[in-house]
């Protein structure tokens, strides 16, 4: 699914408020769904999820979090759904053996990172875990579903876009009502600057809910070899405008978009084209890493210096600030789990 764009203005439209009551009625069941009573997992749980449909940066968060709580001794599985896997699990990602298609693009970019589990029944995934040894779960994504109870709960919100124009699908972005969200929400993760970002970090505060600020940042060295280049962007992720305004911070020039809806699954027809448009133009290719977890098995080895893949990292503003939401959230001189 690509994102309406008019889901993203800070006004809404006539289109908008004509789906309004469609939007409410979703919100509000969404809400009621939230109040259910989860299972427990046996071990904590950190649920990275956001307030509104598609991506805000759940999954470079899951990374941060996993390597923030492997710091602390803990063994950390991140668990997920697999979202356009064919694979209902539970089972380990593993990169070596699995493909997008069987588990998913970004269970399959997460297990490069952090060992990794899909599973759509999330108490069976929970569990699957801690027969494997995890001592915390990184719920990526769940924070609307109750499955599962959270020992701690984060909400990522990206700094340029915030909430959209605050209505809930499918009038605009929200999964529900942001006031509802916010009750069940212990943090807010701000990544990137931005008014829309600082509107809902505002509403935060004034809920008594902690705001911590973050960035991403690309690999070094895909920063130098984009400096100063002539590139598409090509994404096909939540919001392909994001990974565009990367690479312009690094230096790239892009001197064309391909945006393509998020999980596309790429085929040898798309390939072909954006190599031929970049011949055209004389320019590079650059991807995320989630879209080459797909493109990368498609791509022509004669061509892969064309392509420029992009990591990025999050980067907390105050390490020591999220460092002591966790340590709450779990007990400062708690031993990991067996």
């Amino acid at each position: 699914m690509r994102a309406p764009r008019f889901w993203w203005r800070a006004t809404p439209g006539a289109l908008a408020w004509l789906l309004w009551p469609l939007g409410w009625l979703y919100g509000a069941i969404t809400l009621r769904r939230m109040q259910g009573t989860g299972s427990e997992a046996g071990v904590p749980v950190i649920c990275v999820g956001n307030f509104v449909a598609g991506g805000a940066g759940k999954t470079p968060t899951a990374m941060a979090l996993a390597a923030l709580l492997a710091q602390r001794g803990e063994t950390p599985f991140v668990l997920m759904r697999g979202y356009g896997g064919a694979l209902a699990g539970p089972v380990e990602v593993d990169p070596a053996h699995h493909a997008a298609g069987n588990v998913g693009d970004e269970p399959l970019l997460m297990a490069r990172h952090v060992r990794t589990i899909i599973a759509r029944d999330r108490p069976a995934g929970a569990a699957f875990a801690r027969a494997l040894g995890a001592s915390v779960i990184v719920l990526d994504d769940g924070l609307q579903n109750p499955a599962l109870t959270k020992t701690l709960r984060l909400a990522v919100v990206d700094g340029a876009s915030g909430v959209g124009n605050g209505l809930c699908v499918p009038a605009g972005p929200l999964r529900a009502p942001v006031g509802g969200q916010l009750a069940s929400t212990d943090a807010v993760i701000v990544i990137g600057a931005g008014a829309p970002g600082e509107a809902v970090a505002a509403m935060a505060r004034s809920r008594g809910v902690a705001v911590v600020k973050a960035r991403l940042e690309p690999a070094t060295e895909a920063k130098a070899r984009l400096k100063g280049q002539a590139v598409i962007a090509v994404a096909g992720i939540g919001r392909p405008d994001k990974f565009s305004t990367t690479l312009r911070e690094a230096g790239a020039h892009v001197v064309a978009e391909r945006a393509f809806a998020d999980h596309h699954a790429y085929d040898a027809g798309d390939v072909a084209a954006m190599i031929a448009d970049a011949k055209a133009r004389n320019c590079l290719i650059a991807t995320t890493e989630k879209d080459f977890t797909k493109l990368g098995p498609l791509w022509p080895p004669a061509e892969r210096d064309r392509l420029v893949v992009v990591p990025v990292t999050l980067v907390f503003e105050k390490p020591a600030q999220i460092a002591a939401i966790v340590a709450a959230a779990l007990g400062p001189a708690r031993a990991a789990q067996p």
